[in-house]
């Protein structure tokens, strides 16, 4: 498939520059693939969608304060991006400035000054960098909030860019679908019987890098952090034998969701998943065939993305061309802090 088939103009005012208050105000365009329809409502509407028995499945990732600043031994500065961690003094990270090798930063709260080395390249535009210590329990004090580069207003509230259920650190980015749930949003929709469980992926900045290849298929996916526990398995498996929906929350579930039916021969398991924890380089694009997603609540995504990609071989290219030209032609907010879908 040709690159440009993934490709769309945005008017430069429907990029969001700040969530809405409450969360849940945000819009929902519902897509209906069925009878490719669309109703245009908020998305504290979503529980009108679900039913009794369906299975919300969520990221539970939390974003770490991964933009560091330092300085290199002549003075100059340099910011440093963490994107993956390696082992407990080692990170995959962004390095910006020119022939950076040592880095030194701020004295953090206990007074403890910490150093980096840069050890080695890590693929294109990363390198693989060492730090003194353990950098975690210092990242609230000397680390910020990495906005993606479309977003340039400044973020009063950091918990904004977080969801509410957000547990375990080490995401550079957020899983923006999950943005829009309220705890009192959460607690009607299991009031109705409907089950929420969670699976983790760490997000990284790769999410937001474009596919360059002139085809969908010549690009390298990144390989992302995730893990499918036991009790969400269990549950999504019990879910599909009672003929109930499996509904992902952001492409992030998806792509864990997916991957966690990738190491089960289907021929001979009864199971649509099994419990995984590793990397994933699962690639979705128009033509692949969905083994445990029925629903998807997602925002809008980047031209030329592979989440977009994504969202072509979920909901079909010409229902998606028509769904994002009509999302600019009513205005829809894009992107991180913007409106979401609901595909059914």
């Amino acid at each position: 498939m040709h690159i440009s088939e993934l490709d769309y103009e945005l008017p430069p005012e429907l990029i969001a520059q700040h969530p809405v208050e409450p969360r849940d105000a945000s819009r929902l365009l519902v897509c209906d693939r069925a009878t490719q329809t669309h109703q245009h409502r908020h998305f504290y509407d979503l529980p009108e969608f679900l039913r009794p028995g369906d299975l919300l499945v969520a990221n539970d990732t939390s974003v770490i304060n991964a933009r560091l600043h330092g300085r290199k031994p002549t003075g100059g500065q340099v910011e440093v991006l963490l994107l993956r961690k390696l082992d407990d003094v080692t990170w995959e990270a962004l390095v910006g400035g020119r022939n950076v090798r040592q880095i030194t930063f701020p004295a953090g709260e206990d007074g403890q000054q910490l150093s980096a080395e840069v050890v080695a390249r890590s693929g294109e535009a990363a390198f693989v960098v060492r730090f003194s210590a353990p950098i975690e329990p210092h990242l609230d004090a000397l680390g910020e909030t990495p906005l993606p580069p479309y977003i340039r207003e400044q973020l009063r509230d950091p918990a904004r860019y977080q969801t509410v259920y957000a547990r375990v650190a080490g995401s550079a980015a957020a899983p923006t679908a999950g943005l829009h749930f309220t705890p009192q949003l959460l607690e009607r929709i299991q009031a109705m019987g409907v089950q929420i469980a969670f699976v983790t992926l760490h997000v990284g900045l790769d999410t937001f890098k474009p596919i360059e290849e002139e085809t969908v298929e010549a690009h390298k996916i990144h390989t992302e952090w995730c893990e499918l526990p036991p009790a969400t398995a269990e549950a999504i498996n019990d879910t599909r034998a009672r003929g109930r929906r499996i509904i992902a929350v952001g492409t992030t579930s998806a792509r864990v969701l997916e991957s966690g039916s990738q190491t089960l021969a289907q021929a001979s398991h009864s199971r649509l998943v099994q419990p995984f924890s590793g990397f994933t380089s699962l690639y979705i694009t128009p033509g692949y065939k969905w083994k445990v997603v029925d629903a998807l609540i997602t925002n809008f995504h980047l031209p030329r993305s592979t989440l977009l990609a994504m969202i072509g071989a979920f909901m079909g290219m010409d229902f998606m061309r028509r769904t994002y030209a009509r999302a600019i032609r009513e205005r829809y907010r894009f992107y991180s802090f913007g409106d979401a879908m609901l595909i059914l």
